[in-house]
């Protein structure tokens, strides 16, 4: 008799355990704001050469890591610099021109009304107005001149990598045409689509972690930087800008995925991360505890 109430008392308490384990897990899958769909992000830098002109140098290697100020490539300068002696020579060219113009003006000036008259003397002070104000442009001309053979260097503007990297010295680089791309080191962030039936359960500030499917055991850890207000419709013709975002299945009606911004505090240093990289997000306040309960149940099953 002991015996058998010990088994009913063991079978109720392996059911008992049975069923908390199950309600755990149910409320970790099902109600806790957690996706699969998660994606590591960065900014990307497109550049293109500020003036036309072949490329004589390219310094950098595709995937190369660059800091912010080093020479990415150049254009050839030697038209530039034609350009900024020709704007030399006219500056000192205005020179001569406005200093005899106000020479005569001055002696205009000092001559009696009997040897010149009033409008003589408007004439002589005009003239030498405008001369110095051709003076002002060609001085002008200069400092764009100077600042065109400037940008023939193109340099960095953040600390990134080099990627997708097609250019050659002999392309021809026309302004405003994009080049080279970097991603920015200094940049990356974590967006996580989470369906829209957990977003009620997401609060700006909210603690996140984020598990790379490459890298299972190194956690990141951060907070709720922002929640996406708009996706693409694609029944409507005006959502120009918005994120597009597939659902799965088209079979069956799913709650959409609405993107979630993380911003990263924290992450293992030899951890390298990459524009695409996919991982796993969880938000929440309890997100640290909630990991460790469902690491001890997939070690007990």
């Amino acid at each position: 008799m002991t015996r058998r109430i010990v088994g009913i008392a063991v079978t109720l308490l392996l059911v008992a355990i049975a069923l908390l384990l199950a309600l755990a897990l149910w409320r970790a899958y099902v109600l806790s704001p957690w996706t699969r769909d998660g994606r590591v992000r960065a900014d990307v830098v497109v550049l293109a050469a500020e003036v036309p002109g072949p490329v004589v140098q390219v310094q950098v290697a595709d995937n190369q890591f660059v800091h912010k100020g080093d020479i990415l490539f150049t254009v050839d300068p030697a038209r530039y610099r034609l350009a900024l002696a020709q704007a030399e020579a006219m500056v000192e060219n205005r020179r001569q021109d406005l200093k005899v113009r106000a020479s005569v003006a001055q002696r205009r000036e000092k001559l009696s009304e009997l040897a010149t008259s009033t409008e003589a003397r408007e004439q002589a002070r005009g003239s030498a107005g405008v001369a110095e104000a051709a003076l002002e442009e060609a001085q002008v001309a200069i400092e764009l001149a100077k600042l065109n053979l400037e940008r023939t260097t193109v340099r960095a503007p953040v600390n990134g990598w080099v990627t997708n990297l097609r250019l050659r010295p002999g392309d021809y680089a026309a302004a405003g045409q994009s080049v080279l791309t970097l991603v920015d080191a200094d940049s990356f962030w974590i967006v996580g689509y989470f369906e829209e039936t957990k977003l009620a359960r997401i609060r700006i500030g909210d603690a996140a972690r984020a598990t790379l499917m490459a890298w299972p055991d190194a956690p990141i850890f951060g907070h709720v930087e922002s929640i996406g207000r708009g996706i693409a419709d694609p029944n409507a013709t005006d959502a120009v800008g918005l994120p597009a975002v597939n659902p799965i299945f088209a079979w069956v009606r799913l709650a959409q995925r609405i993107p979630v911004r993380i911003h990263i505090d924290q992450k293992p240093p030899e951890l390298e991360l990459g524009a695409g990289l996919s991982c796993t997000v969880e938000v929440g306040a309890d997100v640290h505890r909630r990991r460790s309960l469902l690491e001890r149940l997939r070690d007990v099953l």
